[in-house]
């Protein structure tokens, strides 16, 4: 399913302009493939999904929180748990995202990520569209550290990998769910990963519950528009 509420459109040449390079082919041929690629129609046989990661760092409480009129008091003093890693995976279209909780985001992590979006999410799906960032560990070959050889090569025949351009990942879909959870679900001080998991479980089950898709508005044609600057010259 797809909403057309207002309120869940994501305008990207809304970012800072620090944030976007200079002109160039290189960058410019990356984003329309990635504008093009969310422009198809939604079909459940062929899957466009986006993947993400981010840090969390675990802290616990040195004194117990307590509430009083209303009002919680926590104290500053905190002990550093260690860090774990969310990975982000949303189906923009079809509505649907899941949320995992891992130790770091190593290339071993990444092939794991890729064996539950083709064995457990999409099982039934004939080509899956991955998009994600250029992240050194988004190694497709570790599924072959992963599987035999034959079956790391059928796998691999299943997904289509899709890069964001370098400085653009304002234009993975994933990192602005991830968003989304830090701001609703993960606000509080976490200091287990198995608290941390139930509760972006608890965030993902609510927004897929009320089938929150994505109203990705931008498009090729505008991006010609509004981001003409890094488009380069011609040459003649």
């Amino acid at each position: 399913m797809q909403t057309n509420s207002k309120k869940n459109e994501i305008k990207p040449w809304k970012v800072k302009e620090w944030i976007i390079p200079t002109a160039s082919p290189d960058f410019v041929c990356a984003m329309e493939n990635v504008l093009e690629i969310y422009e198809r129609p939604y079909d459940s046989r062929f899957p466009v999904v986006c993947l993400d990661e981010s840090p969390k760092q675990l802290f616990s409480e040195t004194r117990e929180p307590y509430q009083k009129n209303g009002v919680d008091f926590i104290d500053y003093e905190y002990k550093r748990e260690g860090v774990a890693d969310i990975y982000m995976l949303v189906e923009p279209k079809g509505g649907h995202r899941e949320v995992f909780i891992s130790n770091n985001h190593n290339h071993f992590s990444y092939g794991k990520m890729l064996l539950q979006i083709a064995n457990k999410m999409y099982p039934c799906a004939e080509r899956i569209t991955l998009i994600n960032d250029n992240l050194s560990a988004h190694k497709a070959s570790s599924l072959y550290e992963l599987l035999p050889a034959e079956e790391a090569r059928a796998m691999l025949k299943r997904f289509e990998f899709v890069n964001t351009p370098k400085h653009g990942s304002w234009l993975n879909i994933a990192e602005c769910e991830l968003s989304v959870l830090t701001r609703q679900g993960l606000s509080r001080r976490i200091c287990k990963k198995e608290e941390l998991q139930t509760q972006a479980t608890a965030w993902s089950d609510e927004r897929n519950n009320k089938q929150i898709g994505v109203n990705w508005q931008f498009t090729s044609k505008d991006a010609r528009i509004k981001l003409k600057r890094l488009y380069p010259i011609i040459i003649t």
